[in-house]
């Protein structure tokens, strides 16, 4: 094996004639501990990870789940994972700014809900669409229960334009100004790692594979 120009050749060597394939198969080990291949490998020295658990074929698959950190609903079938997300859209598209927002995601997952009917994949089961006009009720109910605070008459105005919440009380002579909004701060949100297994969620259910509905 060679390594060029942030390229990886591997090159394999044809087995001589006559020789016997275990044989050969000792040399190439031995040929490959002498180079060092072998050195400082994870987990070089440990016991092995379970090795004391009783046996269980499916171990791996169950490790890899556990490093890519793949969350459960990603190995439910196609209909229960649309089940499961129709089911909490209430919640889902609670803190949504305006109704136009609302009504456009809640028809998002409809959409899917109804391509998935029109071609089911895996076990069919029946998923029914979002009612709109109710998840859409049900949201305005919630806003409606935010009250301001309340402010007595002739008293001046402390409420932050930006959250609508009271401000702070000035300090000194200096009159504290609320921060404009804006997108949050670079060096505190890194772009979320993309992992395999949301690209295969897409695949199933049409859900984008960056983020969550």
């Amino acid at each position: 094996m060679t390594v060029a120009a942030g390229t990886i050749e591997v090159m394999v060597e044809r087995i001589p004639g006559g020789v016997p394939i275990h044989s050969w198969v000792d040399r190439l080990i031995r040929e490959a501990e002498e180079r060092g291949e072998f050195d400082n490998l994870r987990g070089a020295g440990k016991p092995l990870p379970g090795i004391d658990k009783p046996w269980d074929e499916d171990w791996w698959i169950k490790q890899k789940i556990r490093e890519e950190e793949v969350p459960p609903d990603v190995l439910l079938p196609p209909a229960l994972q649309l089940r499961r997300e129709v089911a909490a859209l209430p919640e889902t598209v609670r803190d949504l700014p305006d109704e136009e927002t609302v009504r456009a995601w809640v028809s998002e997952v409809n959409e899917r809900v109804a391509q998935w009917i029109r071609a089911p994949s895996g076990p069919v089961l029946p998923v029914a669409p979002a009612p709109v006009e109710k998840i859409v009720a049900q949201w305005r109910a919630e806003r409606a229960n935010v009250r301001p605070p309340h402010v007595e008459p002739g008293a001046p105005d402390t409420t932050s334009p930006v959250s609508g919440r009271p401000s702070e009380a000035p300090r000194g002579s200096e009159p504290r100004t609320e921060p404009a909004a804006g997108p949050a701060n670079a060096e505190t949100s890194a772009p979320a790692r993309v992992r395999w297994w949301q690209f295969w969620r897409r695949r199933n259910t049409g859900k984008p594979a960056g983020g969550n509905t």
